[in-house]
């Protein structure tokens, strides 16, 4: 059974940093285009990076980077600078285009303090 499970998400001061891992299970993530949305209370879910298999990326936040390890299966989000509307849940999604393969994780939360 195909699984994502973020992990890395917390507390932070603004300025600070974070990186978030999104490590998948019962699916091999090389083969897929994965990306970082989050969601604020009462917005819609946006997209933060997204990573195809070719390398490229699309950002939808500066100040950060997109990033996989395929020998651990796991996919990265390092956020620098952050503020407090970064405040939000954060979510993996692995997918390839074109197949019914979508999966999103259950999310992380990730709270900036001013």
């Amino acid at each position: 059974q195909a699984q994502l499970v973020e992990s890395g998400g917390g507390l932070v001061q603004a300025g600070g940093s974070l990186t978030l891992s999104c490590t998948a299970s019962g699916m091999n993530l090389r083969l897929y285009t994965v990306a970082w949305y989050r969601q604020a209370p009462g917005k819609e879910r946006e997209l933060v990076a997204r990573l195809y298999t070719s390398g490229n990326t699309n950002y939808g936040r500066g100040q950060c980077t997109i990033s996989k390890d395929d020998a651990k299966n796991t996919a990265y989000l390092q956020m620098n600078s952050l503020k407090v509307e970064d405040t939000a849940v954060y979510y993996c999604n692995a997918r390839i285009y074109g197949r019914d393969n979508n999966y999103w994780g259950q999310g992380t939360q990730v709270t900036v303090s001013s």
